[in-house]
């Protein structure tokens, strides 16, 4: 299938430099609003690059829960390919593909577990459905069928019926303290707007990219 002529004019809308908060969180916030507030499917979704031994790079998509001033952070099984890759590198990548806003949000750092006791707040806020769900699947494991899977939910369903569901100590979120921060905005003529904002000592410096 030929592609080469299968394109789309991007807005005037535009993006400058008064625009910009001299916060990347402050201006991650604002646009991660707007995403809520027009709707954009999954607009907390986001693509995680890491790495493996050989360098080879591996994407996927994964749900932000929540951001602070430390980073941005999500949740997974630590025995997954994906938590193996980052203990064997840290530095990781997520991209916002907010699509239908024209939009682009690329942040490259550093990645670490948070606590056991930050873990297990977020795991006693899910519902008991997902609760279970996580002692389920050995993520990223081969298996034989699904029927095994489901098989595995209703035990686990029987074995904690009379009680809370306690967190698995494979399970537990990763914090992504970003290193730089891209905000990317489509333009017409393929002229876009591209802001880096790179961490300091103290401060973030922002730089305009060539699109």
């Amino acid at each position: 299938m030929d592609l080469s002529d299968f394109r789309k004019e991007y807005s005037a809308v535009g993006l400058h430099r008064n625009d910009l908060d001299d916060c990347p969180l402050q201006q991650f916030t604002r646009w991660l609003q707007q995403a809520i507030e027009l709707q954009v499917h999954e607009p907390n979704a986001m693509t995680l690059a890491t790495v493996d031994e050989r360098g080879m790079p591996l994407q996927r998509t994964v749900l932000l829960k929540y951001f602070d001033p430390e980073g941005f952070v999500f949740f997974t099984n630590y025995e997954s390919r994906k938590a193996r890759q980052i203990e064997q590198n840290p530095q990781v990548c997520l991209l916002f593909p907010w699509i239908t806003l024209e939009r682009q949000v690329i942040i490259q750092g550093r990645a670490e577990k948070i606590s056991t006791a930050e873990s297990l707040k977020y795991f006693t806020s899910r519902p008991r459905e997902s609760q279970l769900g996580a002692w389920v699947s050995q993520q990223s494991s081969v298996i034989s069928s699904r029927k095994l899977l489901m098989q595995k939910l209703h035990e686990i369903g029987e074995k904690f019926k009379h009680g809370e569901i306690p967190l698995p100590s494979f399970w537990g979120g990763f914090r992504v303290v970003p290193e730089t921060i891209e905000f990317w905005q489509g333009g017409p003529a393929r002229i876009h707007d591209r802001f880096l904002y790179t961490k300091g000592e103290e401060n973030w410096s922002i730089e305009r990219l060539s699109p």
